[in-house]
């Protein structure tokens, strides 16, 4: 009898393992670097492109309309995404200095607990350290180069792939799920280098969007007559673009020969690229723009090069949909595109990213889950990228590890009961690139308040409802004091949260 009661035991908890490991689904993430919700058509009838890939992962999941990162940076934004937590408490603050420490829980490391197979595939930009959580790496060093790119595989071997990058990336990433163990599920982050500076487009998408003449926005010629941090930033069409690096405009066939992107090129390459450049030079040089005449032409050389370059992000996200719906992965397959951050498409006269200001601390994000994420959806709650990581353990059923700052919104796509976040938290530390003012603040659904310092002491207060584009600076204006009041009780409740002491210090001083 005791025998008989050992053995139905074993099946029983066979059986239970077993339907665990069937109701795991995999998770494939896509990053995308410097990609704007501005030019993603999911997003509405103004986007400036259409982009029938990432459209599809929203009409058959959801569109999140309102999610954010912690730090409007790649690497942070990065670092932020794999530990589930702010840049102060996982280490990683900035481009310039800061190393992943890949000690720390990380969500993937938690997932492989869970049974999970894991990889990561592109640009990482976590520093050079040696990844750890990843069963399999094959990524960028740096910033990567969007023609032959050298990529560094597991065991740290180097090896030069002939090809433009978003079709590198991809072909990688898919021979990957070829060769992995399909008895477990996986995790796999595809990880983009384009639409990052200095936007080279595929050899097949030049000119795609030459026969367009894009408007300017509303904003583009705005003064920062209230806002003392935007006032000193570098980062505008007008003065900061470069007309040979950014916008391709060399004055001779040396000068673009001994370009280090121009050098990694094959001949047929190269042969491509000058015949498309060379004749818009010859245009722009006959044209002798000055004034607000050459920023224009600068604005619509910017978007046709950035939205070319993200056309064949958008055509390889298409593949790798492709790929699951191929290999019977579609309906266990969790995939999530997201951006490191939003980008500037000329608004406030700029391009990059860095502020708290909508543009670029929002970021796109699109989600399908089958069997639970009703197609069609649209979530409008405020979701962070610190998010991502407690949410995905715990569609695992894994642990979510202590001193995560982000929280789960799995109850929120099964339509369980969940608490929204109704204000979320940001601190932006590099202080030099683009001259941009560090920062840290505080947006509710109607109001954003923003510490500048160290290059600029001030604070900034905007309604979003009377003013979506941030233009006016309300702070210490008459009838804010209440609101004021309150939204600096809140910020303070997060800094203490938190524990962000650097923050906590500024937050203290006088000015």
């Amino acid at each position: 009898m005791k025998k008989i009661t050992f053995l139905i035991s074993c099946l029983v908890i066979t059986l239970i393992a077993s339907a665990q490991k069937k109701i795991q689904p995999n998770i494939l993430v896509i990053i995308s670097d410097d990609h704007a919700y501005q030019a993603i058509s999911a997003y509405g009838k103004n986007s400036l492109m259409q982009t029938p890939s990432i459209d599809r992962i929203a009409n058959e999941g959801a569109l999140f309309t309102k999610a954010y990162v912690n730090n409007s940076l790649c690497g942070p934004s990065r670092a932020a995404f794999l530990s589930g937590k702010f840049s102060h408490a996982n280490g990683f603050k900035d481009n310039v200095v800061s190393n992943f420490n890949f000690n720390q829980d990380i969500f993937v490391k938690g997932l492989q607990t869970a049974g999970y197979q894991t990889a990561w595939v592109g640009k990482m930009h976590l520093g050079d350290s040696i990844p750890q959580g990843f069963d399999y790496y094959n990524i960028l060093p740096g910033q990567g180069q969007y023609y032959n790119p050298d990529l560094i595989e597991t065991g740290n071997v180097k090896k030069n792939y002939t090809g433009y990058i978003s079709d590198v990336i991809t072909n990688i990433s898919e021979n990957w799920l070829d060769q992995r163990d399909k008895s477990k599920p996986f995790c796999l982050v595809i990880g983009h280098k384009a639409t990052h500076r200095n936007w080279m487009p595929d050899i097949q998408d030049l000119g795609k969007f030459d026969n367009i003449n894009f408007k300017l926005p509303d904003n583009f010629y705005d003064d920062y007559s209230t806002r003392a941090a935007a006032q000193v930033q570098d980062m505008t069409i007008e003065k900061t673009l470069r007309i040979k690096q950014d916008l391709k405009m060399f004055d001779s066939k040396e000068e673009l020969q001994n370009w280090w992107d121009y050098k990694r090129m094959t001949p047929e390459q190269r042969e491509a690229f000058s015949a498309y450049y060379d004749k818009i030079y010859a245009d722009f040089k006959q044209r002798n723009l000055k004034g607000k005449a050459l920023t224009e032409w600068k604005y619509q050389r910017y978007l046709k090069d950035y939205l070319a370059t993200a056309a064949s992000l958008d055509r390889n996200i298409g593949h790798v949909l492709d790929y699951i719906d191929k290999n019977d992965l579609t309906k266990n397959t969790i995939v999530v595109y997201m951006s490191d951050q939003g980008f500037y498409m000329g608004e406030h006269g700029w391009f990059d990213k860095r502020f708290m200001y909508e543009e670029s601390y929002r970021t796109p994000m699109v989600m399908r889950y089958p069997g639970v994420i009703k197609p069609g959806t649209k979530i409008n709650d405020m979701i962070m990228n610190v998010d991502l990581a407690p949410t995905f353990l715990q569609i695992a059923g894994a642990p979510i590890y202590k001193n995560i700052h982000g929280q789960s919104f799995l109850p929120r796509l099964q339509n369980k009961k969940y608490q929204s976040r109704d204000a979320i938290y940001y601190h932006y530390y590099e202080n030099g690139e683009h001259a941009v003012s560090p920062h840290f603040g505080v947006k509710t659904k109607r109001y954003k308040l923003i510490r500048f310092y160290n290059k600029v002491e001030s604070w900034e207060l905007f309604d979003l409802q009377t003013d979506p584009q941030e233009m006016k600076n309300i702070y210490g204006a008459k009838g804010t004091e209440k609101i004021t009041a309150d939204l600096k009780s809140r910020l303070l409740s997060f800094i203490n949260e938190y524990k962000d002491e650097e923050a906590k210090t500024i937050f203290n001083k006088k000015i």
